[in-house]
């Protein structure tokens, strides 16, 4: 049997340096995510406190924090066929309601921009983008959930985009271990930095 290759020498894994502009992206920390009532409920709260411990640092230290929530017309009506692949989301989240609400821990400030979307990318039909782009940001930083779903849909239209996506580890939850690890593996492999939260504050925290 050969041996396995070394990191890069099957042609993945690559390296990404972050880059000297970052922002921080809370992607749909939510009440629907850690409600027991709800269908969508994760099975650990964990994520949240290092999501905020992220959160905290950038605000120490003046690194914009963007935000993102799901809300969707009378019906569901721009919710198109995700809507109806995941009918819980129409459910929970149909004129906005309780469950798209943010999480105390990560709860936006007054002068935090706070994104609507109907899909799993952040990047897909909003203004994140252009506004990162005006901003001059080169690094996204991602906390959020699911691993599998939102968040790892982020991160391939952030590189897509031309910013380089740092996901923190500890700050990323899904509903189980299998797809949030896969996820993880795979997007240190093809997509992103997958990094510490300790590395992710020691980052947000350099002299700029």
């Amino acid at each position: 049997m050969s041996p396995a290759p070394a990191a890069g020498e099957d042609g993945f894994g690559g390296a990404l340096p972050p880059g000297a502009r970052p922002a921080v992206l809370v992607i749909d920390l939510m009440r629907a995510y850690f409600d027991p009532a709800s269908p969508l409920c994760l099975p650990s709260t964990d994520c949240l406190r290092s999501a905020g411990r992220v959160v905290a640092a950038a605000r120490g230290h003046r690194i914009p924090v963007l935000h993102t929530r799901v809300a969707y017309g009378p019906g569901g009506v721009d919710g198109g066929l995700f809507v109806r692949k995941v009918p819980a989301l129409r459910q929970l989240f149909d004129g906005g309601g309780a469950m798209g609400q943010p999480m105390p821990q990560v709860c936006p400030a007054d002068d935090e921009l706070v994104l609507v979307k109907q899909y799993a990318s952040a990047f897909f039909g909003t203004s994140l983008a252009s506004t990162l782009r005006a901003a001059h940001v080169d690094t996204v930083v991602l906390v959020g959930v699911s691993t599998s779903g939102c968040v790892r849909a982020t991160a391939v239209d952030a590189i897509q985009h031309g910013f380089v996506p740092l996901v923190v580890r500890e700050a990323v939850a899904d509903r189980a271990a299998g797809p949030h690890e896969a996820s993880l593996t795979d997007l240190q492999a093809k997509y992103a930095e997958v990094i510490s939260e300790a590395d992710a504050v020691a980052y947000l925290s350099e002299d700029r």
